[in-house]
């Protein structure tokens, strides 16, 4: 029996039909109007390129567990099926699977087209980490 698997390409478009994704102004927005911002970067991204201001940061090899709202690991200020949750990585590819997986679990989720770096070039609030 042959195995097809697919590859990480087929899995971002999947991930990306799943999720009504959003430009960095957009997002801005919708955080400014109550949504909840999640930076996923690493500390080293966050070290290198700065922050936003009053996102919530949550690591990607975490992000699961703290937003589950059944899990004991959940960060009670983010794992809320009543808000909205927009993922930022670096460039908006982890963020899209990430958000496609927090779909699963019954969350309102979503990303910011381009990341860090397109919100950093739309000119949105950056401050040093």
């Amino acid at each position: 029996m042959e195995h097809r698997y697919a590859t990480v390409d087929q899995l971002l478009d999947e991930a990306r039909g799943q999720i009504e994704r959003l430009s960095p102004v957009e997002a801005e927005a919708a955080a400014n109007a109550g949504a909840v911002l999640i930076d996923i970067r690493s500390d080293g991204q966050r070290a290198r390129d700065g922050t936003i201001p009053d996102a919530a940061f949550i690591p990607r090899n975490v992000l699961d567990w703290r937003l589950d709202p059944a899990s004991p690991h959940r960060d009670p200020g983010c794992a809320r099926r009543d808000t909205r949750l927009i993922l930022i990585c670096s460039e908006g590819y982890q963020s899209s699977l990430a958000a496609a997986t927090l779909k699963r679990l019954g969350l309102d989720a979503t990303d910011v087209i381009g990341g860090f770096q397109a919100w950093r070039r739309a000119g949105l609030p950056v401050a040093p980490d």
